[in-house]
């Protein structure tokens, strides 16, 4: 599944950059009061890229599950006034447990890690989004 083709991803903005990353772009449409990137893009687009980045690593999955994200923690470190792009990724060992459990159960959580960096490289937000996963 193309997660950019999702109504709500394309309404807010989101797109492939070149390194095949998330991408939003800094427009008046995602400017909060103070001029930056609103708190709910940053989230939305760490959200978005952290389903993305599911399907990656369980390609046989897709489709064949129901994912939920069950909770969040989400810091914003600085404020972006820049495009962002998400750079999701997973602990040492997590893959491998998530297997053996939803091996067992047909049932797992998986925690998936996201960093937002705009496009001179600095972080503005990190974030962990931890996801249930359930076999249909």
């Amino acid at each position: 599944m193309d997660v950019t083709e999702i109504p709500f991803v394309k309404k807010v903005g989101i797109t492939q950059a070149r390194d095949g990353n998330l991408e939003l772009a800094f427009t008046d449409e995602t400017h909060n009061h103070l001029a930056t990137m609103h708190a709910s893009a940053q989230f939305t687009l760490a959200e978005t890229a952290s389903g993305e980045f599911l399907q990656t690593l369980f390609p046989e999955l897709v489709g064949k599950v129901i994912p939920v994200l069950r909770d969040a923690t989400v810091k914003f470190k600085k404020p972006a006034v820049k495009n962002i792009i998400a750079y999701p990724s997973i602990s040492d060992g997590v893959q491998e447990k998530f297997e053996s459990r939803f091996a067992k159960k047909g049932r797992a959580s998986i925690s998936v890690n996201v960093e937002i960096k705009d496009i001179e490289n600095t972080v503005t937000c990190v974030a962990t989004y931890n996801w249930f996963i359930q076999k249909l």
